[in-house]
């Protein structure tokens, strides 16, 4: 639990109330403001809108015209009217919604409903309700995307139902031409989770160096993004997550351990703010989601497909390849994809067309003013070539819009340029509203590639090269093909199409390798290679180089990512121009099967049968299935371990039980693990009958 916050709003009657007990109707409140998933065993209640207690006289009663009210609002532990977060008012007739205000709805008696409304701007967080001298309740108070006063306001209710209260989604990974749903719980409303989110701020070195100072911020969704940002990664303070790209995950759980941001938040809070050991990008959004939403402010993961690490602001990731098309690693990269996170809010410190959507960035690449964080930043800004807008847009610009420059490095330590078709920013994904499917959003952060509005958004950002762009047709076009079908565990053909578009019979040299990469671009051993010194193609002719790829080969080598780089360059003797193409592929995984077994009922037990086939051809060994889900499974983590292995192509099956707690659609998310394939994930989703 939390330390008590000094929080106060002081009541006093010009003729005392003797109170012999009060109701906070938390039952009521917390259903009217949509939060009575939190429980209703304390108030909890949003911005800007009208809450009501019941106050019990012991003796005399409450007259309308002769007795009077004073109140005090009070938050943090310096509470002060110039940070705002001290305001006094006084009795109404009628509650004023755009500020403190208070007012009795019921008739004269020894039964007092007071109805009390908060600023539609206070700060978020914990709050005390002293009445006169003889009581006092406290309260949380969260931002509210209902009310239209709040800079959260969302006006639509589907959109409400998914990006604030719903409390499990899809995170796209694979790759842009195979993009892969993973299943999150985000579990924002599960027991304690409030909690351990209004400790993040309050752990945040902001609130650390200045309390008064940061919890007046905590009333902008700005402020409170940035620091969400920063406090999800631990690098610069006792943030949630530790981040790990690369070598063994000693110490910790591999990223793909987890199914959702219960378990971490819980972990980070037990351990008294320790990170929690490991997170990648998809984590690192996905907690920073679930704690936006928990307080109120609209928020959604998306996923950049190649995304470009601009390291030196340039706008430019320049790339370097050996004379065997393999990418010599530096510090700007091109990740298979990258996740953040956007949020909703009002932008008053800018024009007002740059409302709405807003990106901010929890995974720790480059520093903010001092900070890794990044955003948030107005998607209109990005689209715009709005560069000079807070904060942080040209590292976000870069990531879907920097140009992608080649040049191979020969060994005599000359360089030459390479000709390469690699465009950033491909197929900017998040969770559709109301159902599982995938909704491309790129048009929010990029005009058509090609078009005048894209050149003049170009010009805003200076992006220069872009603009002086004008790739040369080489005549010589190369392409890379692979098949529908590429499971892990089978072998497979991938292939290089050469195609001569000139007049003039063409000889030449094709490279065509591949091997092991990471979804951030690290890159591991080789899974097959081709070196053709003598190619010949005639004018107008075609040739399809295949490259067989072997379990036997890539198996052993695999991330859990499943990604494979492949790389072909071709080398044309006659003008000694050079042609890249580059593409990853995803492997799939075996679907995980999930029955569900008996009515599904509030509090009603119920089983899933789960079933996964093993497609490798060694049997596995280890294997462990876990469950987890908001509402289904009590806020934990339900496994089943098999006690026997798993031969090729036999199938791995559990039955495991658990109880819904909430009517309603539920998504049960499910794990499959062993000690060769790992973290294969699938869901289920159950409408749960009252």
């Amino acid at each position: 639990m939390l330390p008590e916050r000094s929080c106060h709003v002081c009541v006093l009657f010009t003729e005392a109330l003797d109170i012999d007990h009060l109701n906070l109707e938390c039952d009521f409140n917390n259903c009217d403001h949509r939060t009575d998933l939190n429980g209703v065993d304390r108030l909890i209640v949003r911005r800007g809108q009208t809450f009501t207690i019941s106050l019990y006289l012991r003796s005399g009663s409450f007259q309308l015209g002769v007795s009077s009210l004073d109140c005090i609002a009070e938050t943090g532990p310096q509470p002060s009217e110039q940070y705002g977060t001290r305001a006094r008012f006084g009795l109404s007739s009628t509650i004023d919604t755009s500020c403190w205000s208070a007012a009795v709805i019921s008739p004269a008696g020894d039964m007092v409903a007071l109805s009390i409304c908060s600023a539609p701007n206070a700060p978020i967080g914990r709050y005390t309700l002293t009445l006169g001298q003889s009581a006092s309740i406290e309260f949380i108070l969260l931002f509210n995307p209902w009310c239209p006063g709040d800079a959260v306001y969302m006006d639509n209710e589907q959109s409400l139902a998914e990006y604030v209260l719903s409390q499990d989604g899809i995170i796209f990974r694979g790759n842009y031409k195979r993009p892969i749903p993973t299943p999150w719980n985000f579990g924002q409303f599960e027991s304690g989770i409030l909690d351990i989110c209004l400790r993040i701020l309050d752990t945040n070195p902001k609130c650390l160096r200045n309390p008064g100072k940061d919890c007046s911020g905590r009333r902008n969704p700005i402020y409170v993004s940035r620091v969400l940002s920063a406090m999800v990664n631990c690098n610069d303070d006792k943030g949630v997550l530790l981040g790990k790209w690369q070598g063994s995950y000693d110490g910790g759980v591999s990223p793909l351990f987890w199914r959702g941001s219960v378990e971490i938040l819980r972990n980070w809070d037990r351990e008294a703010c320790q990170p929690v050991r490991y997170g990648q990008c998809w984590v690192f959004a996905a907690v920073a989601c679930s704690v936006s939403r928990a307080l109120g402010i609209p928020c959604r993961v998306i996923t950049n497909y190649l995304s470009a690490h601009d390291t030196n602001s340039n706008l430019v990731i320049e790339r370097y390849v050996n004379e065997n098309g393999e990418l010599i690693q530096s510090k700007e990269m091109i990740w298979n994809y990258h996740c953040w996170v956007e949020s909703w809010m009002t932008r008053p410190d800018l024009k007002p067309e740059f409302n709405g959507w807003q990106a901010s960035d929890p995974t720790p690449q480059e520093k903010s003013e001092g900070v890794y964080c990044c955003g948030p930043v107005p998607l209109k800004a990005i689209k715009e070539g709005e560069l000079t807008f807070n904060y942080d847009a040209p590292f976000v610009f870069a990531e879907v819009n920097a140009d992608v420059v080649t040049f191979m490095k020969k060994k005599d330590g000359s360089t030459s340029n390479v000709t390469t078709s690699t465009v950033v920013g491909q197929k900017i994904s998040t969770k559709s509203v109301g159902s599982d499917a995938k909704e491309d959003i790129t048009h929010l952060y990029k005009y058509p590639e090609g078009s005048a509005e894209e050149r003049e958004a170009f010009k805003k950002a200076n992006h220069q090269n872009k603009l002086l762009q004008e790739t040369p047709d080489p005549g010589l076009h190369l392409s890379i093909k692979v098949t529908s079908d590429m499971k892990k565990g089978c072998d497979f053909d991938v292939f290089a199409v050469v195609a001569n578009g000139t007049d003039r019979e063409k000889k030449c040299r094709l490279v065509f390798g591949s091997c092991v990469v990471s979804y951030s671009g690290v890159m591991g051993g080789n899974c097959g290679f081709k070196d053709l010194l003598n190619v010949t193609l005639s004018p107008g002719a075609e040739k399809r180089v295949a490259l067989r790829l072997n379990y036997s080969k890539y198996g052993g080598q695999l991330t859990e990512d499943n990604l494979i780089r492949l790389a072909a360059l071709l080398l044309d003797y006659s003008t000694g121009e050079a042609t890249l193409a580059v593409r990853n592929i995803v492997l799939d995984n075996p679907d995980i099967k999930v029955r569900i077994l008996g009515e599904p009922k509030e509090n009603r037990k119920l089983a899933a049968e789960i079933t996964v086939q093993n497609p490798l051809p060694e049997p596995l060994e280890n294997c462990c299935f876990s469950i987890e889900g908001a509402n289904l499974t009590g806020g934990c983590v339900i496994s089943e371990r098999l006690g026997c292995t798993v031969g090729p192509g036999e199938e791995a099956k559990v039955k495991i039980y658990f109880t819904p707690t909430h009517a309603g659609l539920r998504k049960l998310v499910v794990d499959f693990d062993s000690n060769k394939l790992s973290h294969v994930k699938g869901y289920r989703n159950v409408i749960i009958g009252k």
